[in-house]
């Protein structure tokens, strides 16, 4: 898949265990989980929006395109 999360980096700048930004943000440490191994199809921008102001960063220290060589 050519989009990377990097929740998991972003969290580490910022010293942020997966159970602190699950209380943050109001999201379930299941979906958290599967969004920071890349396992999810997508995100809503409210969800995007409440991890950014948690971890103070920007939806690009989230997410990563690489082109992986497919074609569309």
């Amino acid at each position: 898949m050519p989009i990377i999360v990097n929740l998991d980096v972003a969290m580490a700048r910022r010293k942020m265990s997966l159970t602190e930004l699950s209380q943050q943000v109001g999201i379930s440490l299941t979906n958290l989980s599967l969004l920071k191994n890349g396992r999810v199809r997508g995100i809503r921008f409210q969800t995007l929006e409440a991890i950014c102001r948690a971890l103070d960063c920007q939806p690009g220290d989230l997410l990563e395109y690489v082109d992986d060589g497919a074609p569309d």
